[in-house]
C-alpha cells in the first residue's frame, strides 16, 4: 500500500496504525507492517481488518444515528465471513481472541459524540462507569478527546448476547445526549 493512501486512511480512523505502547510491549508491532492488511468496500461503511491488535476486525460503520442499518450489515457480513472462514469459538467464553478485552460476543459497539461539557464533569468517568459504557479518545484507546468528541462504547462484552451490547451503548449515548442537553441550559 502506497504510503500516502495509508496516510490518509489512518488520517479517516479507517486503519490502524504503529505506535501503541501497549501492542509493541506485547510484540504484536515486531513485524510491522508485513502480514498486515484492510480490506473495505468504496464507501467504507464495512472494513475489515487483517492483523492488527486481532486476527479478524470486522467493522461496520456510517455518519448518523442508524444503529439498526449498521448492526444489519455487520450481521450479514459476519454470516458471509462465517461461511468461508472459522472463527475459534468456546461454549464458556464465547468468541476467542488476542485481545482479552474482547472475549464473548467481541462486540464493541460505539458512537463518537462531542460532549464538551458532560465530559468536564467531575463525575464522568464514574457515570460511563455506572451505565457499563467506555468513554475513549477518538483515536482508539488510551488516546485523548479532541474538540469534546469521545467514542463512546459498550464495556461489557462477556456474558451477554450482541444485541445487549448494542443497547448498552445505545442507552449509554442517550443519556449523554440528554446530560449534555441539561448542561447546555445551566
Amino acid at each position: 500500500m502506497p504510503e500516502d493512501v495509508a496516510k490518509k486512511l489512518i488520517e479517516d480512523h479507517f486503519l490502524f496504525k504503529k505506535g501503541d505502547r501497549f501492542l509493541e510491549s506485547a510484540g504484536i508491532n515486531r513485524d510491522w507492517p508485513e502480514a498486515r492488511g484492510i480490506y473495505h468496500n468504496d464507501s467504507k461503511t464495512f472494513l475489515t481488518w487483517i492483523n492488527e491488535e486481532d486476527h479478524t476486525r470486522i467493522i461496520s460503520m456510517q455518519m448518523g444515528g442508524d444503529i439498526a442499518q449498521v448492526f444489519d450489515r455487520l450481521c450479514r457480513a459476519v454470516n458471509a465471513l462465517s461461511s468461508k472462514l472459522e472463527f475459534q469459538y468456546n461454549g464458556h467464553l464465547g468468541f476467542l481472541s488476542s485481545c482479552p478485552t474482547n472475549l464473548g460476543t467481541g462486540i464493541r459497539a460505539s458512537v463518537h459524540i462531542r460532549i464538551p461539557l458532560a465530559s468536564q464533569q467531575p463525575n464522568f468517568k464514574e457515570w460511563c462507569d455506572q451505565r457499563n459504557v467506555q468513554p475513549r479518545g477518538i483515536h482508539g484507546e488510551h488516546s485523548e478527546s479532541a474538540g469534546g468528541v469521545y467514542d463512546i462504547s459498550n464495556k461489557q462484552r462477556l456474558g451477554i448476547s450482541e444485541v445487549a451490547c448494542i443497547q448498552q451503548m445505545y442507552d449509554g449515548v442517550k443519556g449523554l445526549i440528554e446530560w449534555e442537553k441539561s448542561l447546555e441550559g445551566k
